[in-house]
């Protein structure tokens, strides 16, 4: 959610100063640009990354103890995230060469094992994946922001240029229609984040390269495929990302503006200034932050400026391939930043999918010169979604125009590439393998992240809830990535009797029936009757055209009426709102299933519609809490 200089508040007064800032920054970067030696770091590439990650509870559930673990972990290199259920790591920068694959890789294990001590501490754990399968839309409420002005000024900023609600519309396997209030559904996706140090006289091309190589890297990378309960994209991330920010308002939207989340519209032609103005000029500034030096003086006296409002802007526009300014020393550096790349299966999975990258940006220019010259920048953008939606099963339009399937393009095409920009780059030879096998194995196996989870939630069947099922998804994903052993080697995640959840349910919403039939009140009872009897339901939600609920139709009030009608031999149609009970009791999914057992037993009712802003949810019958009831008595004398 762009950097941590982000101010308490913004003001237009404020804002018109933070732009005369940004443009002073710009102008003083061209200078720098034009003594490139004096400035930059220009020989020696350098890479990092950022590991993104989440915390949940015993039940699977996001854990909001964000602040409370990265006091217990006091380790500068972890830091908060958007959400109180969001942790990052930052992996030191190291010198692109020699063993810098596998100490990448051991740092990151060894931050990780930090988080999972500190989680510990908090009753919680530490996940990686792309997208939690456990989250639902009541996590993400401003509540569970992390504490911080500047997530606090962002949503904010965000927004007012929206100028109301985010609406988000993904569709894939099923599809998923919301709309909130607030930027937190940004905090659903978790990455993993690479950055790859370039000198100023070759960004140009090896942007390009970034941009070419991403889609193929991501459909070998893709473990996001479930958002709220749906199965959309395979890597969801993508399509969430840009509609949970998007300030576009329908106006802007109807014009063609770019959203602030995008890929880019054409080649870069000559520097890193290009991508720079044309955030500047596209993308209004949202946030000021305090005035930095003079970066025209800075430029004079011969050091390199801190660019404060430049990178403070960068922050708050999300290319996928970002350029970023930074500076160590005496020297500033430019990097490209990664943005694609999903957190998890493991991390051993991650440096791969980092290797493949790496590899891929040392070796291309070698073998196909300037990618503008071969490739139209339409077809990289379209490959770059179609991976984002298909994963593996992808048919790329690649180099001079030609269909090629994601496997054929990868094992047979990149993968020797990586091995020689690796080879050329000076990295260890054990490493590069090791870490490139992995990609050439999971792609043999069509298994990523995405696909096994997938395969995992079709092998369940319909046995359990969908929540169970989610719960048991994200459960195995957490004890098998603790392996550190790469996803294609995973059996399927499977429903487990001595599963805690399975027996232990604490909410209405782990357990509720969200498969419904429903009718409207203007609909002829015989309708509900068949229901009843097509689906062996006693009790039919009756809900108004905009799914709010307004009554509930019981096999019991049919009963009444075929006895009535008999009496009086009544053959006239009758409507559900005649039968149906109107106002019923209802609970929210959040709501305990002991209190959900009282209120029935209370309100002498057979059910309990789950309403959530609303709008039905859910439904909640006597035979569901005697399944759970029976759970808890069968755990009771288990354990006595």
């Amino acid at each position: 959610m762009g950097g941590h200089e982000v101010p308490d508040g913004t003001g237009e007064k404020e804002l018109r100063a933070f732009t005369k800032a940004l443009l002073d920054d710009l102008r003083a970067l061209e200078t720098m640009l034009e003594r490139p030696e004096e400035f930059f770091m220009t020989s020696g590439r350098c890479i990092g990354a950022e590991q993104e990650m989440f915390l949940v509870d015993a039940a699977r559930n996001p854990s909001t103890r964000a602040v409370e673990v990265l006091a217990a972990a006091d380790d500068p290199r972890l830091t908060t995230e958007l959400a109180r259920f969001n942790l990052e790591a930052n992996a030191s920068p190291q010198p692109f060469g020699g063993n810098c694959l596998g100490h990448m890789h051991e740092e990151l294990l060894e931050l990780l094992e930090k988080a999972r001590a500190a989680a510990a501490t908090e009753g919680a754990e530490v996940i990686l994946t792309g997208i939690l399968p456990t989250l639902r839309k009541a996590d993400l409420v401003l509540d569970n922001m992390t504490p911080a002005p500047r997530y606090h000024a962002l949503n904010d900023a965000m927004r007012r240029l929206r100028g109301g609600d985010f609406h988000v519309v993904i569709k894939g396997v099923d599809e998923l229609e919301v709309t909130h209030d607030n930027v937190m559904l940004e905090a659903c996706n978790t990455s993993f984040q690479v950055h790859f140090q370039v000198a100023p006289d070759e960004f140009a091309k090896l942007y390009n390269v970034a941009q070419l190589v991403t889609a193929p890297v991501l459909a070998a990378a893709a473990n996001s495929p479930l958002l709220l309960g749906r199965r959309l994209w395979h890597e969801t991330r993508v399509a969430l990302f840009q509609r949970s920010v998007d300030t576009r308002s329908g106006a802007h939207q109807a014009r063609g503006h770019r959203p602030r989340v995008h890929f880019g519209d054409h080649w870069v032609r000559d520097s890193v200034v290009e991508i720079f103005r044309e955030d500047v000029a596209r993308f209004r500034a949202v946030l000021a932050g305090s005035p930095g030096e003079d970066p025209g003086a800075e430029v004079a006296a011969g050091r390199p400026p801190q660019l404060t409002a430049l990178r403070l802007h960068n922050g708050t526009v999300y290319r996928w391939n970002r350029a970023c300014y930074g500076f160590s020393g005496e020297k500033a550096h430019l990097r490209i930043e990664n943005r694609v790349l999903p957190s998890g299966p493991t991390v051993l999975d991650e440096v791969a999918n980092a290797a493949f990258f790496f590899g891929l940006m040392a070796a291309v220019t070698e073998e196909f010169g300037d990618v503008a010259s071969v490739m139209d920048f339409a077809d990289a953008k379209g490959n770059f979604f179609a991976a984002a939606r298909g994963g593996l099963r992808t048919k790329f339009t690649w180099i001079g125009g030609e269909s090629v399937t994601a496997p054929d393009l990868i094992l047979k095409r990149l993968l020797p590439m990586a091995r020689e920009g690796l080879a050329e780059a000076g990295c260890d030879a054990g490493d590069a393998e090791r870490f490139l096998s992995v990609i050439e194995q999971r792609v043999s196996a069509d298994c990523t992240g995405s696909s096994w989870m997938l395969r995992s939630l079709n092998a369940m069947g319909e046995v359990a809830t969908p929540d169970i099922r989610l719960r048991a998804l994200s459960d195995t994903i957490m004890k098998r990535q603790r392996e550190d052993l790469p996803v294609h080697e995973w059996p399927l995640a499977e429903l487990r009797e001595d599963d805690d959840w399975r027996i232990g349910f604490r909410t209405v919403g782990q357990f509720m029936s969200t498969d419904l039939f429903t009718v409207r009140p203007e609909d002829l009872v015989d309708l509900a009757a068949s229901l009843m009897e097509w689906e062996h339901i006693r009790h039919v939600p009756v809900e108004d055209d905009q799914g709010r609920l307004v009554g509930v139709l019981s096999h019991r009030s049919l009963l009444r009426l075929v006895a009535r009608g008999a009496q009086r031999g009544d053959a006239e149609p009758v409507a559900v709102k005649e039968l149906m009970k109107a106002d019923p009791v209802t609970v929210d999914p959040d709501t305990p299933a002991l209190a959900a057992m009282r209120l029935m037993k209370e309100a002498r009712v057979g059910c309990l519609p789950v309403v959530e802003d609303g709008r039905l949810v859910g439904i909640v019958t006597e035979r569901d809490l005697i399944d759970v009831a029976a759970g808890l008595l069968e755990k009771y004398l288990g354990d006595h």
